[in-house]
């Protein structure tokens, strides 16, 4: 980032050291590049999920009938586990240490310590500039910065004509990265997210590292729905703990719920993507998580090379964010 950086107008945090990611990973982006690998963009729109009646899936024993956003049903499933060939060390090693480490009391822990929103007070354009200084030390004049990818993301979406709010939603949907430059580690800040204190789904990346997991065997846990029941409905399960939780605790009070479900599960690709969990589902889900895969497509697709003009683009974010938020909010 370099000191006429447009996007880094705040003068505390131009005097601020860019700061560096740390983990097996050498870029927080590598998981997404990674994600890109898993998913492919697909051929034809046709796989993605439209509006309109849910097909049911209600049953803890049925696994099929509901179709997953941007995935051809036609494939088995180990075809989409080819890619774990090509995968670098780098990205196996970042799954094993969060599938090892994302337990039950861990995520208590995390919700403990954060959710009580008193780390500190900033408004969204000043949170998507500390953001922006989590950079890559190995290679930071080739990767767009963080502003800019969230300004691509919010552009495609602007492009398509779509409601003010999800474009809002673009904008903001990564912010909850900010946990890096608060200490968190990579595992607990981005990767796959899944329901934690019932049984790990077969269908979550790299499924082996979870028996390392001290809740793998555990009497309750390791049970389908742990402690969960049938239906209960996404709002009371239990997520993984990473940016997507995060973020939607912080924003919860002021986007639409539409917003809210694409922000807290759009890395929940068990279950949009693999069609796992479904069984939690209550109608609510149902119905909510068609918007999860219209901004899945948006959030995996969108981003290029072009630098966005963060300068001319500002006036336009900062007047959308004000229309939904106040001037600070409790992060």
């Amino acid at each position: 980032m370099t000191a006429d950086d447009p996007s880094n107008s705040n003068p505390e945090l131009q005097n601020q050291e860019p700061l560096a990611d740390t983990g097996p990973l050498r870029h927080l982006d590598d998981w997404e590049d990674d994600l890109k690998l898993r998913y492919p963009k697909p051929k034809s729109e046709k796989f993605f999920s439209q509006s309109g009646d849910p097909a049911p899936h209600n049953s803890l024993t049925q696994t099929t009938g509901e179709k997953a956003c941007g995935v051809d049903q036609s494939k088995p499933r180990d075809s989409f586990r080819d890619y774990a060939a090509e995968a670098r060390s780098s990205v196996k090693e970042f799954y094993r240490l969060n599938h090892t480490f994302q337990t039950y009391d861990f995520v208590v822990s995390k919700r403990t310590e954060y959710l009580k929103l008193d780390h500190r007070k900033m408004g969204i354009w000043e949170a998507m500039e500390f953001l922006n200084t989590l950079v890559d030390d190995s290679d930071p004049d080739t990767d767009l910065s963080q502003i800019e990818h969230l300004l691509q993301t919010a552009e495609s979406i602007r492009k398509d004509g779509h409601p003010d709010w999800f474009v809002l939603t673009g904008l903001i949907h990564d912010l909850g990265k900010i946990l890096c430059l608060m200490g968190e580690p990579q595992w607990a800040v981005v990767g796959d997210t899944f329901p934690v204190g019932c049984r790990y789904a077969e269908g979550i990346v790299y499924h082996e590292f979870f028996k390392e997991n001290p809740d793998w065997n555990h009497p309750i846990y390791s049970k389908p729905l742990g402690i969960y029941d049938e239906k209960i409905g996404l709002d009371r399960i239990i997520m993984s703990w990473g940016h997507d939780e995060y973020l939607y605790h912080v924003v919860r009070d002021y986007l639409p719920l539409e917003s809210l479900y694409m922000i807290r599960y759009h890395s929940f690709y068990a279950a949009h993507r693999e069609n796992e969990y479904r069984y939690f589902f209550n109608e609510q889900d149902h119905q909510l998580f068609d918007w999860v895969c219209r901004f899945n497509e948006y959030d995996l697709y969108s981003k290029s090379d072009e630098r966005p003009d963060v300068k001319q683009l500002q006036p336009y974010y900062q007047s959308l964010i004000e229309q939904y938020f106040p001037a600070s909010i409790a992060w």
